[in-house]
């Protein structure tokens, strides 16, 4: 298991090298236009000329990329053009108010999409299976962007019972996270079950399960002692993918509702072409995504010893 770990933490980091690298090449190696970008299109050449060597721009492109990774290392990601204060100032309230958000659809999605997937898959084909199939495949197949409004109209402007926005200026609101969070659920949920339910589906037809149920062993106890387990392989891996849909993916969510967090702040930096910003969300981005793969693979071990991890 060390060995593993310590394999995954080197492939974790060059895949982190390799991207800040390209990262930085793409968008820092025209320094001119970057300037530009920093000072406004109208700044004079002299304004532009003095910045780039005050902030060591005219220097070597490789001093300037571990200048660069240094800072990053000690969360100095540079200074915001839009809200002209240090990136990381912007940055964690940001990523705190996606966590928060993610951390609560996390927290209902997987129990019910775990319940009604196993449920589904213990009996293919039955009644059962088929409702919570059509369920699930009718709440994947209507996107956020239609899901907003459509909950919006009904629990705005007819019941009359939550905000339209979750831009909390007044403070924390409970009320404002429910619809964010309800149209992530709704989106995600039948897709998490899906999984679960194709999982335990094939679980049910194997060798093990059916001559524990030829012994006479309880229906229960083959579910939850011998099925569940190895019915659970699948939908961690697909829950562990998520974390990156949960941080950059709900843009559009993030956005319509007003709300203050990851996916809106990266949006705001791409429309206004906020470069550091942009570098930052992206280092985040990756540094998530290796992370959630090493959770995955470590989840593999936990859930079934019998996998072999080379």
């Amino acid at each position: 298991m060390l060995v593993f770990l310590a394999r995954r933490t080197v492939q974790m980091l060059l895949v982190m090298i390799g991207v800040s690298i390209l990262l930085f090449l793409l968008l820092e190696i025209d320094i001119d236009n970057l300037a530009i970008k920093v000072l406004g299109p109208y700044s004079l050449p002299e304004a532009r000329e003095l910045w780039l060597t005050e902030n060591g721009y005219r220097d070597s492109i490789v001093v300037r990329y571990f200048r660069w990774v240094g800072g990053v290392m000690v969360g100095d990601f540079g200074m915001s053009v839009i809200y002209r204060v240090p990136v990381s100032d912007v940055l964690w309230p940001r990523l705190a108010n996606t966590a928060l958000l993610g951390g609560l659809v996390l927290a209902l999605v997987i129990p019910l999409a775990l319940f009604f997937g196993v449920l589904a898959g213990m009996r293919e084909g039955a009644l059962r299976d088929r409702v919570i199939s059509v369920s699930c495949i009718l709440t994947t197949s209507v996107p956020e962007y239609a899901s907003a409004p459509l909950l919006t109209v009904i629990f705005v402007f007819w019941l009359d019972l939550l905000p339209g926005t979750s831009n909390m200026v007044g403070g924390f609101q409970w009320q404002a996270m429910v619809l964010p969070v309800m149209v992530l659920v709704l989106y995600d949920f039948g897709y998490v079950a899906r999984m679960t339910r194709a999982s335990m589906a094939e679980v049910m037809t194997t060798h093990y399960i059916r001559t524990a149920v030829l012994k006479g062993l309880p229906y229960r106890v083959v579910i939850l002692k011998h099925a569940l387990r190895n019915a659970l392989i699948a939908p961690f891996t697909v829950i562990m993918l998520q974390l990156n849909w949960l941080l950059s993916g709900v843009i559009i969510t993030e956005f319509f509702f007003s709300y203050k967090g990851f996916g809106a702040l990266l949006l705001e930096a791409s429309l206004n072409g906020d470069i550091f910003v942009i570098e930052a969300c992206a280092i985040i981005s990756v540094v998530v995504a290796v992370g959630s793969q090493l959770l995955s693979d470590l989840g593999y071990a936990a859930l079934n010893p019998r996998i072999r991890i080379h």
